[in-house]
């Protein structure tokens, strides 16, 4: 059966495996094609996952207002234990998905990286098959390398990728986004 045209389906799994497949991924192939496949998952995944957003939504996605809209996608990730999103827009062209209780970093600051690649992937495959147009999504901070939080800047590919080249020169998030 073509997975395209397959009827959405959804299993649960625990918390575990998302940090377990990282270090396996990393140990077997390397840490940065670890990070790609992972990106690579989640995005399908968020592409996929679409269509249960839309259909846990009472009314067109497209015609909600946008704090609406916004809530119900916090209430429907966090409804499947992914945690509490909060979304703020720092710039014109960047906004900031954050939280506290992210589940892919984990409980502890191990990693020396930001640790998100999956959910950076599922954000991007879904906010890009919402918007119906490319979505980038960044992690800028994760509670896994000892960051309070967990924050995904998203937005067009150019300003997110220019984002991420200014932070590369400095980590400060305030001071790329102020000179973005």
């Amino acid at each position: 059966m073509d997975p395209s045209t397959a009827p959405y389906r959804e299993v649960a799994l625990p918390v575990s495996a998302l940090r377990t497949m990282r270090e396996a991924l990393t140990r077997e192939a390397g840490s940065l094609p670890a990070i790609h496949a992972l990106h690579a998952a989640g995005y399908e995944s968020g592409l996929q996952a679409v269509a249960a957003f839309k259909k846990s939504a009472d009314e067109e996605l497209g015609a909600l207002p946008e704090d609406v809209f916004w809530a119900r996608l916090t209430t429907f990730l966090g409804d499947r234990g992914w945690g509490t999103l909060t979304r703020a827009a720092p710039h014109p062209g960047i906004g900031l998905l954050s939280s506290e209780n992210w589940v892919e970093s984990g409980e502890t600051a191990a990693d020396a990286d930001a640790s998100c690649s999956f959910t950076t992937g599922f954000l991007s495959g879904l906010l890009t098959r919402l918007s119906g147009g490319p979505i980038a999504v960044l992690e800028v901070n994760c509670r896994g390398r000892g960051d309070g939080r967990c924050a995904f800047a998203f937005g067009a590919e150019s300003a997110v990728h220019e984002l991420y080249g200014l932070l590369l020169d400095s980590p400060d998030l305030d001071a790329a986004l102020a000179r973005l």
